[in-house]
């Protein structure tokens, strides 16, 4: 059975906006390495629409950069959305009995499944599905954004906290 983890960078006010906060060489490697290991991810509309990101290549990209877009291109991705018609390589499009198919996924897949998007995240959440949350605080306040938590927060019990890079701490939680 899959371990379903959601996690993203995130403001101290909360917030997931990626173009606010900065992510330093340590953290990238860090990504590149969560990516790698990770058996598939579940992408809400408006984070894959960010990550398609890495589907190509670009000339100004340093190695560490191709590494990670390789990693990316490399996992399978389930898109949920009702509104796209199409996704790109190695992905997936969820758009009917939406709560069956990640079901399904979470029994007949093996390792951990990273969850991407704060609004899929939160229904996912409702459908108690969520195994882990993974909050890497920055030392930043946004203001603005996307909120981690799209919804109500769930009772959580703190499992470990880990620093990441110099100013990145990242906080894990399991459902209380």
């Amino acid at each position: 059975m899959a371990k379903f983890v959601f996690g993203m960078n995130q403001s101290l006010d909360g917030y997931v906006d990626h173009t606010g906060l900065q992510t330093g060489p340590a953290l990238f490697r860090h990504w590149i390495e969560q990516v790698r290991k990770v058996s598939g991810s579940i992408y809400g509309r408006r984070m894959y629409e960010v990550m398609r990101y890495w589907d190509e290549d670009h000339p100004e990209w340093n190695a560490e950069l191709q590494e990670f877009a390789a990693a990316w291109r490399r996992q399978p991705k389930w898109v949920v959305s009702r509104t796209l018609k199409s996704v790109g390589p190695n992905a997936t499009l969820v758009s009917d009995d939406i709560e069956a198919v990640i079901r399904g996924l979470k029994a007949r897949l093996d390792g951990e499944i990273a969850v991407s998007g704060p609004e899929l995240a939160q229904s996912l959440t409702d459908l108690g599905l969520i195994d882990e949350y993974r909050l890497y605080l920055h030392p930043v306040v946004l203001g603005r954004g996307k909120p981690f938590f799209a919804g109500p927060r769930p009772p959580l019990r703190l499992v470990s906290t880990d620093r990441v890079g110099e100013d990145t701490i990242r906080l894990t939680y399991i459902p209380a």
